[in-house]
C-alpha cells in the first residue's frame, strides 16, 4: 500500500485531509435548475463516506448554458439551498467542490431559453435544433459570467471551483480544431483558440482572490481523429497554469463525437430507450436504431486514461495534475499516487457505493463491486443519476438488460486481458 492516499493535501488555500475528490459527474438531481433533497443526500453521504472533497457536477454559469431541465444554474435566488449543502458537507469532514461550466451548442431553445450557441453556427443532432456562433458581446457576456458565478460559489461556502474545459463544452468547442472553424481572433492557431479560455479563467481567478482553489477540468484528447490531440492539449495545460489555475483534472473525450471515450464501456441502449419520455419518440428511435453507430463501445479498463496523464506529469513534473479515470479498487488508487498525482477523482465507484473510500482505508484489498454497465449514463439524461444496484424505480426487464450488458463487458474485457489485470491489481 501507498502511504500518501490517506495523508492530508494542500490544494491552494485549502487543505483536503487525504487524496480523494469526488469527480463531477453529472447528478442530474436538480429539477428546476436547482439544488434538490436528493442532491443534498447524495452528496453529505459521499462527504460521510470519507472522501477528501466533494464536487457537485456540471452547473452552468447562466441560463443559456444550461443542458438538461435536471441541471443546476448559478444564481442569487439558490444560493441558501447551497449553503445549506456546503454546512452539512463540512459537517461531514468534506471540503465542497462545485464544477462550472456552459453547454455551449449541446443543449435546446426549450432548455437554455434562448437559441444555442457555440464557437460556430451548425446544428445539434441531439436535442435536434440549429444553433448560432457566439459574437464577442456573447463571449464577454459569458466570461463575465463565469466571475459572477464564482463570486456566488463563495457566498455559498465552497472551497473550490473547477472549470469545465473539457468533454466538448463551451470552452472545449472553442479549443478544438474540430468545432472551432471561426475566422477572426477567436479562431485558428492554437493561441487565438484559446482566448475564450483565457477570458473566463481570468476572471474566475479575479473573483476567487486566492479565498478558494482554483481548478480545471481538461481533456488529455478528444478521442476521435480531427479533434485535440495530447501535445497541444499540454500546451494548453502549460497555459492554464500561467493563468494561476491550482491543479488540473486530466479527463478525455466529446459528447457530442465520442462520448464513451469519456465514459468507456458500452453505450447502454436499452437504459436511454426505457427513460428517455414518449414525448421525445424521435429520440427513443434515433437510440434504439443508431445508438451503437453515433456512440461505439470503447472498453472499460482499470485507469483507462493513466498512459496520456503521465504525458502530462512528464511535461510538467512540478505541477499538481489530478487523475481520474478507472480507479475502482485501494491498490488502483495507490498506483496514481505512486506515479507522482497528488489526488484522484472517483466517480462510479462513489455513485454505487458512497462509503467506498472508508472501505479502501480499512481494507487494502477493498475493490469496488460497480460492473460498468453504464446504467447510470443511461439514466441520467432523462432522471436523476442512480447506480441500477441502488436504484428504486428498476424494472425486472432493465435488470436482465444490465445483466446482459455486464455479460459483454466482461466477455470483452477478458478478450483483452483487463479482467484478468484488474483481478491481479487488487
Amino acid at each position: 500500500m501507498s502511504d500518501t492516499l490517506f495523508t492530508p493535501y494542500r490544494l491552494g488555500p485549502l487543505e483536503l485531509k487525504n487524496r480523494t475528490v469526488r469527480s463531477a459527474a453529472f447528478e442530474a438531481m436538480c429539477p428546476g435548475n436547482r439544488p434538490s433533497q436528493e442532491l443534498f443526500d447524495y452528496h453529505t453521504a459521499v462527504a460521510r463516506g470519507g472522501i477528501g472533497m466533494t464536487t457537485v457536477a456540471y452547473a452552468a454559469v447562466c441560463k443559456s448554458g444550461v443542458s438538461f431541465d435536471t441541471q443546476m444554474y448559478i444564481r442569487e435566488e439558490i444560493l441558501p439551498d447551497l449553503k445549506k449543502l456546503t454546512d452539512a458537507i463540512h459537517a461531514n469532514g468534506a471540503k465542497a467542490s462545485i464544477q462550472l461550466g456552459h453547454c455551449g451548442n449541446m443543449t435546446h431553445r426549450r432548455t437554455c431559453a434562448c437559441k444555442p450557441m457555440g464557437a460556430i453556427s451548425g446544428f445539434n443532432l441531439y436535442s435536434p435544433t440549429f444553433y448560432r456562433q457566439m459574437s464577442r458581446e456573447d463571449i464577454e457576456s459569458v466570461a463575465a459570467s463565469f466571475g459572477k458565478a464564482t463570486r456566488l460559489c463563495i457566498e455559498a461556502g465552497f472551497d473550490c471551483v473547477e472549470i469545465h474545459a473539457g468533454h466538448g463544452y463551451l470552452i472545449s468547442q472553442f479549443l478544438s480544431p474540430y468545432t472551432n472553424r471561426r475566422k477572426d481572433e477567436f479562431g485558428g492557431s492554437l493561441e487565438n483558440r484559446m482566448r475564450f479560455m483565457q477570458m473566463c479563467v481570468r476572471e474566475v481567478v479575479k473573483a476567487a482572490d486566492g479565498k478558494i482553489a482554483v481548478t480545471a477540468k481538461l481533456n488529455t484528447r478528444d478521442g476521435f481523429k480531427g479533434g485535440q490531440e495530447v501535445d497541444e492539449l499540454i500546451e494548453v495545460a502549460k497555459e492554464l497554469r500561467r493563468l494561476g489555475v491550482d491543479a488540473i483534472t486530466l479527463s478525455g473525450g466529446f459528447v457530442s463525437r465520442a462520448p464513451m471515450y469519456v465514459m468507456r464501456g458500452q453505450f447502454p441502449v436499452p437504459i436511454f430507450v426505457h427513460y428517455f419520455p414518449w414525448r421525445q419518440w424521435w429520440l427513443k428511435l434515433g437510440v434504439a436504431l443508431g445508438g451503437k453507430i453515433v456512440s461505439p463501445t470503447v472498453p472499460f479498463k482499470p485507469l483507462f486514461f493513466l498512459d496520456d496523464a503521465l504525458k502530462f506529469r512528464e511535461a510538467m513534473p512540478d505541477f499538481p495534475f489530478i487523475y481520474v479515470g478507472g480507479v475502482t479498487s485501494r491498490a488502483q488508487a495507490d498506483t496514481v499516487m505512486d506515479a507522482g498525482f497528488p489526488l484522484l477523482q472517483l466517480g462510479r465507484a462513489v455513485l454505487e457505493d458512497t462509503d467506498f473510500v472508508n472501505k479502501m482505508a480499512a481494507d487494502a484489498g477493498h475493490c469496488s463491486q460497480c460492473e460498468h454497465s453504464n446504467f447510470c449514463i443511461g439514466r441520467m439524461y432523462s432522471r436523476s443519476m442512480q447506480c441500477h444496484k441502488n436504484c428504486v424505480d428498476i424494472t425486472a426487464r432493465l435488470e436482465k438488460a444490465v445483466q446482459r450488458i455486464n455479460a459483454q463487458n466482461e466477455k470483452q474485457e477478458r478478450k483483452l486481458g483487463y479482467r484478468e489485470s484488474a483481478k491481479l491489481s487488487e
